[in-house]
């Protein structure tokens, strides 16, 4: 018994001492693994916060590098005139595409909005012209977009807009509806595109940059001669909401297109030609602080970084003082007076002389390619050095001949007479076109180009909104298409005209200069 007892304590005591062996290693592993979890825990706090650290360093300095802002460092480079510089233009090519033509093509929904909501010409052309308007009108805000934070961001911002409004657009049960969706968030989305766009084609050509400039606004041309018997056959197939839909998907390449537009900086003496005062120098900083600083060195730092910006902002608009670039103003409202009223009517006047459907939208696609053959051909022409120097009489030239191209179109009623027509304007409307941003850049130049353009754009905002519901108006007073082709027509030749009296003035106002130069009295 005594033995068993025994025997029975002894497995006990060994069992109470393999257990408690058992949890004293248990406890002691216990410990390391919480140990172990802290230091890791510790290291990814540590890494996270680093990781966030370089991250927030990373999108400063993508943000400083990815502006578009006329910043003037010594250690800019020269416009490449070449190497990336043709993805920019084949960016501002698609972007073009997207905006210019579709625009353009919306005047083939006419006669669709026209017979679905049964409304007269002049309701119906509001859309176009709210579309236009609006690309215009909020031109200075894609321009402020892209000094400001980036023009990446102003294109893929601009492309999403767009493309919400065309679908939007396809669920359309008015006319009012139509005027927001397509009419004004479409239009907003193509103006934050379009100027950051043709600006970043400026500052990467120099010496070709009316080729560059040829090449990219031929986009608008190329387009339409596309879209426009696409789009046709998008109504037959699917109706106008349908056809709105698949825009819409098409549109939203322009986020593809903003990827493509890697800034640069370029030297000073390229990047601004205009005189700057030593007071409104951008390279001026405030002295660097190495110790901690005080209050007062806080607050006179705020105070130079507050009249930098303003002495900036002031410099940005001194090109609105300019007497060329007033004149040049004045030419492009009368300019947008007129030229937008045979996009949105030739359609509607060759079916209502008897042109078939195809037919009429065909006449579009040839004013489109006609189009991109004078955007290149006047690019490389007004590039050679014998007419570098007469770009400005180039640019006259286009204009005027377009204005007497409208004032013949009431003589012609058959398709075969119509084809001329679009010839010659798709033809001088592309040699305009692709002169405008060349024409400002000569006047303003390079730093103030993307500003200069937002203004230039601005001003062809109203004539845009206005002009194509005075032209239905008149179609609907008199019954017939003459009165709106006219006013299309006076108003390009008054834009030509005055630029030219203005020269001619100049021209005779000289030899006056110099004979009072060489009077010794």
């Amino acid at each position: 018994m005594r033995e068993e007892l025994n025997g029975e304590s002894l497995d006990r005591v060994c069992g109470y001492f393999i257990k408690c062996r058992v949890t004293d290693r248990a406890s002691h592993l216990q410990k390391e693994f919480h140990d172990s979890v802290s230091v890791a825990a510790e290291r990814c706090n540590l890494c996270l916060r680093l990781g966030v650290l370089k991250f927030w360093k990373a999108i400063k300095v993508v943000g400083r590098t990815d502006s578009m802002a006329p910043e003037k460092k010594k250690g800019g480079v020269l416009p490449p005139d070449g190497g990336w510089g043709w993805m920019i233009v084949a960016g501002c090519f698609v972007v073009t595409v997207c905006t210019r033509a579709v625009t353009r093509c919306i005047s083939i929904f006419f006669v669709e909005f026209q017979m679905h909501f049964g409304r007269d010409y002049s309701g119906t052309a509001w859309i176009h012209s709210l579309v236009d308007c609006t690309t215009m009108l909020c031109a200075p805000l894609g321009s402020l977009i892209g000094n400001r934070l980036s023009c990446r961001v102003a294109v893929m911002l601009g492309g999403f807009l767009s493309s919400i409004g065309l679908v939007l657009s396809s669920f359309a049960t008015s006319l009012e509806y139509l005027y927001l969706t397509l009419g004004v968030l479409t239009g907003l989305g193509f103006a934050l595109c379009y100027t950051p766009a043709i600006a970043m084609v400026g500052i990467y050509f120099f010496e070709r940059k009316a080729l560059a400039y040829g090449i990219a606004m031929s986009g608008s041309g190329i387009g339409t001669f596309i879209l426009a018997p696409v789009v046709q056959l998008l109504i037959e197939h699917y109706s106008w909401r349908g056809a709105l839909l698949i825009l819409g998907g098409f549109v939203s390449n322009l986020c593809v297109c903003g990827a493509l537009l890697r800034p640069i900086i370029l030297k000073e003496e390229e990047a601004c030609p205009l005189p700057v005062d030593s007071e409104c120098e951008y390279g001026v900083k405030p002295p660097a602080v190495n110790s901690v600083p005080t209050g007062s060195a806080v607050g006179d730092k705020l105070e130079v970084d507050a009249k930098q910006r303003c002495l900036q902002s002031m410099q940005e608009c001194h090109f609105l003082l300019m007497p060329d670039f007033l004149v040049l103003a004045g030419s492009f409202l009368l300019l947008a007076s007129g030229c937008s009223l045979p996009f949105v009517y030739l359609v509607p006047y060759a079916l209502d002389v008897g042109v078939s459907h195809q037919h009429a939208a065909f006449l579009m696609s040839i004013l489109g390619v006609i189009d991109i053959i004078g955007n290149i051909t006047f690019g490389w022409f007004t590039d050679r050095r014998c007419l570098k120097k007469y770009r400005n009489i180039c640019y006259m030239f286009a204009v005027g001949m377009e204005g007497l191209c409208c004032l013949f179109i009431p003589l012609l009623r058959t398709f075969v007479s119509l084809v001329p027509f679009s010839v010659l304007y798709g033809y001088f409307d592309g040699a305009y076109v692709a002169l405008i941003p060349v024409v400002t850049s000569d006047v303003v130049g390079t730093t103030y180009l993307s500003s200069a353009l937002g203004v230039v754009f601005f001003l062809h905002a109203v004539p845009y909104l206005v002009s194509p519901p005075i032209g239905g108006w008149l179609v609907d007073t008199t019954g017939t298409y003459t009165a709106t082709f006219f006013l299309s027509g006076f108003a390009l030749i008054s834009s030509s005209l005055l630029l030219f009296s203005v020269a001619v003035i100049r021209r005779c106002k000289k030899p006056q200069k110099n004979s009072l130069s060489k009077d010794p009295t």
